[in-house]
């Protein structure tokens, strides 16, 4: 044990690690002595951040996605993360798939059906009669609207600052790292560590949110197949047991277990889209998947940027805001995560991968499983609509028990379901251990498995202080502070970027090359000094230009 303790203490970063298990840890407590007190507390503080910044959430998602398309269509779309002859560590369909699955798996298997026939009852802002045609084709468009653009930006945005100043840079791998640029070596101080407990309270919570709603739907899942009661007691054993296993998949590695895992997530959620788009009604779903895409580009700028400010307020918090802030708060594990597995890939191959591949995944996910479910309401054939209203978890296996073979099939969804909450969790749980560990790509062990099991006893205990409003709650607010840190990292990534040098004309070797000698010494500043400085520095020494692999 003592040994153990001393491999443990070695590893870590004792200011960012205790700091943050103190806080989660005094979370946890105050949830378990004083549940109704969190509840409380908690609802307030939420009313009060939607009220007087939900702009804020509106305008910086929009934000995110504008400064991502920049920079890949941009001459720094050109720039590798990495060394110029770095090369992709993971095939482009392993990468796709282990992204897809840590990125939105298991928010997709619970929002599937849930969230456009939740808009199908109550169309957003009024603005079609419930239950008719027109609501089905508002709860496509916005149900897309949540889970397109807007997420895949926030994740390419810090996927691409940890993965440009990690791999390109030579710099640890570390939130604080991508600050280097505007505060230079206070990113070494009381400043950086800061920006690190945000990013791991952030995550903490944003996982422990997609924790809850994997095990609610388990728990629906497990009441539709053999009966079992559906309460919040067996919630927290389902989640007992999964943060188990996705302990055990996170220690194995992510070339083992979460690569491993993701694949099979690919492949089970492929087989179930399959089998929605052949056994459900076609032709509705390929005509809901061509006309959503033409209802959402139509209507992209005035969902971007519609507020609360004439009404609808109570919807938006509860969905749009909502949304903006669980992919915030996903950021830090979601982005480092992704900048793990995408060495060697360009700016431009990185951001157009991470924007548009999962973007088309889920807009044919929600065309199959919510156009099936929409149709089958539409055409009378199921009371769905009437299972929404009771509960969103229990959504997905309505829509099943209107299919053949339900019973196979809903038992195939609880195996998906809890695969993609394994495989989210232990990619969550390796990332907080890199940032509490000088931004080590291999994390001690135990402080993966301290991660893990704080953030399945944080989930715990946002199901007790509220259920499903709890977890919108804890996600929320976790997200406030961290949404400051990705707009500063806009300014420091550009700032950056462009201190990268143009291509020179290689004219031996007929092909363009970079211009080494104009690349900044990070040793020197850290990318603080001028370019004359870097390029003075270059050739007292261009052999070695201040970039090392790691």
């Amino acid at each position: 044990m003592r040994k153990a303790l001393r491999a443990l203490n070695s590893s870590i970063d004792p200011w960012v690690f205790y700091v943050a298990v103190a806080l989660t840890g005094l979370f946890v407590l105050w949830g378990t002595v004083a549940t109704k007190s969190l509840a409380h507390r908690t609802s307030i503080a939420l009313d009060f951040t939607i009220a007087n910044f939900g702009w804020a959430y509106v305008l910086s998602a929009f934000g995110f996605v504008l400064f991502m398309l920049y920079l890949a269509f941009s001459r720094y779309g050109r720039i590798r993360l990495g060394e110029d002859d770095d090369k992709p560590e993971f095939r482009t369909t392993s990468w796709i798939a282990m992204m897809f699955s840590a990125g939105m798996g298991i928010g997709l298997m619970f929002y599937g059906v849930a969230e456009p026939m939740s808009h199908f009852i109550h169309p957003p802002f009024g603005l079609a009669q419930p239950r008719s045609p027109q609501a089905a084709q508002l709860a496509m468009q916005y149900t897309v609207f949540h889970w397109a653009m807007q997420p895949w930006a926030v994740y390419a945005l810090f996927g691409l600052a940890v993965g440009y100043f990690t791999f390109r840079k030579g710099q640890k791998n570390l939130v604080s790292e991508s600050f280097r640029p505007l505060i230079g070596h206070r990113v070494e101080g009381p400043t950086g560590r800061v920006i690190e407990i945000l990013a791991i309270l952030a995550t903490l919570f944003g996982s422990a949110t997609s924790l809850g709603l994997g095990a609610l739907q388990i728990n629906s899942g497990l009441a539709y197949l053999w009966g079992i009661p559906n309460t919040i007691g067996l919630a927290i054993g389902v989640i007992a047991a999964i943060t188990m296993l996705f302990i055990i998949s996170a220690v194995s590695g992510i070339h083992r277990g979460i690569e491993w895992l993701s694949n099979t997530n690919m492949i089970l959620a492929i087989l179930l889209v399959l089998f929605f788009f052949i056994v459900g009604p076609t032709v509705y779903i390929l005509d809901s998947f061509v006309s959503t895409i033409g209802y959402y580009f139509q209507n992209y700028l005035t969902m971007s940027f519609r507020t609360g400010a004439y009404g609808g307020n109570e919807w938006l918090g509860s969905w749009t805001i909502f949304y903006w802030a669980w992919w915030i708060s996903w950021a830090p594990f979601v982005g480092t995560f992704v900048a793990r597995i995408s060495r060697g890939r360009t700016i431009r191959e990185f951001v157009i991968g991470v924007l548009a591949a999962p973007s088309v995944i889920c807009l044919a996910w929600f065309a199959v499983l919510g156009g099936t479910a929409l149709h089958l309401e539409l055409s009378g054939a199921a009371g769905i609509a009437d299972a929404a209203q009771q509960s969103h978890a229990a959504v997905l296996f309505a829509t099943l028990d209107a299919l053949p073979w339900s019973f196979i099939t809903s038992f195939l969804a609880v195996i998906l379901i809890a695969l993609f909450f394994i495989s989210g969790a232990d990619a969550a749980a390796v990332v907080m251990g890199m940032l509490s560990s000088h931004g080590n790509l291999r994390p001690n062990v135990f402080v993966v498995i301290i991660w893990g099991m704080l953030t399945g006893a944080a989930a715990a205990i946002l199901l007790l202080a509220g259920g499903l409003s709890g977890l919108q709650t804890g996600a929320i607010l976790s997200a406030g502070p961290f949404m400051i840190v990705l707009i500063g990292m806009c300014f420091s990534l550009r700032k950056a970027l462009h201190s990268e040098p143009r291509p020179m004309p290689d004219l031996r070797a007929g092909r363009s090359s970079r211009a080494i000698d104009a690349v900044p010494d990070p040793r020197l500043g850290h990318g603080q000094g001028s370019a004359e400085e870097a390029s003075a520095s270059s050739r007292v020494g261009a052999a070695n230009p201040g970039r090392h692999r790691i």
